[in-house]
């Protein structure tokens, strides 16, 4: 049986989509809002919600809705979000929660200040695979975590970026923001809270797309004494080619790979084994591009269960600064390299 929590949807662009299917079945759409008219109507129109043009609009007028999901450009994630906070709803905030670690901190502050809850998205963390290796090395099944590698192999061509705020740097925020932020949370996550950072990045090929770098390489140290490297590109040719972390541990080898981090595709680990994986959700298809695994289900149902029945929220905010903190903290150490 479908919640009676009202949620509204700030931004109707492609993730929007997936957010308004999952509500319309596990809650109730009661408003859209974008400042292009004919999207929000469109979206509106689809899923019998009423359409808004502005977000002070809807957010004046709604007062009976109970959370507000925040789907619009990064650089706009923290602006809309204390909005909606202060505005008096619960906010459930798309990746990544803001571009910088300040914004963030304003986020949080505001939620506690007006006793609402702030959401993070971190859906990776649902993949099979993923949760699989987390309740292993969270049960000490491989021993103390030495070394980890993130490989982020993916494509991204010049249309995906035309007519967008994709590839700009104040709307944007960088390849890591947009694309693989899922990947750095996983990292933190599983592994722990990143003390140190030596990072190097390119843009070699989308410079007519993109403000910022279309490749990086980043070697880090954890507090924990862990050593681990992050590659990543959207230069694989014409297609994604993997998504995938390997982690090396003083009993035990894993690698969760495929695109997506969606396949369990090496595990030697002392006297003990994965066995009997649930296959996962399908990656998000946006058409010419692919992103990461739709498991937007999940994170509405883990907010329904938080606000019905006091569960634990799945990925709280503190844990999305923690993730921007990361990147930021890489960015930073890229430009000390030139």
């Amino acid at each position: 049986m479908a919640s009676k929590i009202k949620i509204g949807i700030v931004g109707c662009g492609r993730i929007a989509q997936r957010h308004a299917e999952h509500i319309g079945k596990k809650a109730n759409l009661v408003a859209v809002c974008d400042i292009d008219r004919e999207k929000a109507q469109k979206m509106a129109d689809s899923h019998g919600a009423k359409p808004f043009f502005s977000i002070d609009e809807m957010l004046a007028s709604q007062t009976d809705m109970d959370v507000v999901a925040i789907c619009s450009p990064n650089g706009l994630h923290a602006e809309h979000s204390i909005k909606a906070l202060k505005a008096g709803f619960h906010v459930l905030c798309e990746k990544p929660m803001a571009i910088s670690v300040s914004d963030c901190g304003d986020m949080i502050k505001t939620a506690e200040k007006y006793n609402k809850r702030l959401f993070a998205i971190k859906q990776n963390r649902f993949n099979p695979p993923v949760d699989a290796i987390k309740k292993a090395l969270d049960e000490g099944r491989l021993g103390k975590v030495l070394s980890v590698q993130l490989s982020c192999f993916w494509n991204r061509n010049p249309d995906y970026y035309k007519n967008s705020w994709k590839g700009t740097k104040n709307m944007d925020g960088g390849t890591l923001f947009t694309q693989f932020s899922h990947f750095v949370d996983l990292l933190y996550w599983m592994i722990g809270d990143v003390r140190k950072v030596r990072a190097y990045t390119a843009n070699y090929i989308h410079k007519e797309d993109i403000e910022f770098e279309d490749t990086g390489v980043v070697i880090m140290e954890f507090y924990n004494g862990a050593i681990g490297t992050i590659n990543y590109t959207v230069n694989s040719f014409q297609k994604n080619m993997e998504g995938s972390l390997t982690i090396f541990g003083e009993r035990g080898t894993v690698k969760i790979g495929g695109q997506y981090l969606n396949e369990l595709e090496y595990q030697n680990i002392q006297d003990f084994k994965i066995e009997n994986l649930p296959e996962g959700n399908k990656a998000n298809n946006y058409g010419n591009y692919q992103g990461s695994m739709s498991n937007h289900d999940k994170i509405y149902d883990n907010l329904i269960q938080v606000l019905e029945n006091n569960a634990a929220i799945s990925t709280s905010s503190f844990e999305g600064l923690k993730t921007v903190e990361i990147i930021e903290k890489i960015y930073e150490a890229a430009r000390h390299e030139y």
